[in-house]
């Protein structure tokens, strides 16, 4: 089934074994945890084929390096492969894995209780390049606060660092839950959950309708539940990829979705009925050919 994958050298007659490369985001963030699993997943089950992970500023770093061939597979928000009104040309999806919730993390003695509380405070909008920092961007806008906080570009890491150390006031961060590193500040200094609910309604207006509510449960991370606004998160390949491939990526995926769950308990969500819907980007052929394959 798998296809043959495998080139030879110039001159020399020596098998070389075709890359994989995943773009995933911060070592300690869901992408990462997940992509480190799949990557081991490839190498031991897919002949010819050397897996490697790229930690990276997350969503939108990761559909440039696919754009570009610098990552063959790339974690991504919906919401960030649309850019003026369209999908991203060069991309499309092999499965929905997960939908990323909107955190919004304050100290839990904090007054900060509300969105509009943010006005004036020092807020990490999430690391450049991310997909954190895109969401953001458009729920500041369409609560007119473009520019009512004192914007922090941070990763996921220096944001938890930060408002540990007094430095920021609050930070987002979109991930699936639960989120290791949010999980263990909380046990550290104690925080709370910005319910930013009622604004999914004002983003699928102003942006797109793939911004939909969720609950974050009080089993993730031991507080009161809240909600929040969440967006689906693809794993997107680029058009040029082989559809044997394809097909044998998304085979694995699926079939080895109880390995990926236990590298992070986001891939628990990860199923045949979800999987396929991944607007705004159409499946890859071969992504579509193996969910035609074991449809009922």
């Amino acid at each position: 089934m798998v296809a043959m994958l495998t080139v030879t050298a110039c001159g020399g007659g020596t098998a070389q074994k075709r890359r994989v490369r995943i773009a995933t985001g911060s070592p300690t963030a869901v992408y990462h945890a997940i992509g480190s699993a799949m990557s081991e997943l490839i190498e031991r089950e897919l002949p010819g084929i050397e897996a490697s992970v790229l930690a990276t500023a997350a969503s939108a770093e990761n559909m440039e390096l696919v754009s570009r061939g610098d990552a063959e597979i790339g974690f991504a928000q919906a919401d960030v492969l649309v850019t003026g009104g369209e999908p991203a040309p060069a991309l499309v999806a092999l499965a929905r894995v997960y939908d990323d919730l909107l955190h919004l993390v304050v100290r839990a003695d904090s007054r900060i209780s509300t969105l509009e509380d943010l006005k004036g405070r020092r807020v990490s909008v999430g690391a450049r390049g991310s997909g954190t920092t895109v969401t953001v961007g458009r729920l500041l806008a369409a609560a007119g606060m473009p520019d009512a906080v004192q914007r922090r570009e941070l990763s996921l890491d220096d944001s938890i660092l930060g408002l540990e150390r007094g430095e920021i006031d609050a930070f987002f961060f979109s991930g699936g839950l639960p989120v290791t590193g949010i999980k263990q500040l909380g046990d550290d200094v104690g925080i709370r959950i910005v319910d930013l609910a009622r604004w999914a309604g004002d983003l699928r207006r102003a942006y797109s309708d793939v911004y939909v509510v969720r609950d974050v449960p009080a089993s993730a991370y031991s507080l009161p539940p809240v909600a929040t606004i969440a967006v689906p998160n693809l794993l997107v390949v680029s058009r040029t990829m082989p559809e044997d491939l394809a097909y044998d990526l998304t085979r694995l995926l699926m079939e080895r979705r109880g390995d990926l769950a236990a590298a992070h308990p986001a891939a628990e969500r990860l199923e045949l009925r979800a999987a396929i819907a991944t607007s705004p980007v159409p499946l890859h052929p071969g992504a579509a050919r193996y969910y035609r394959s074991v449809k009922p």
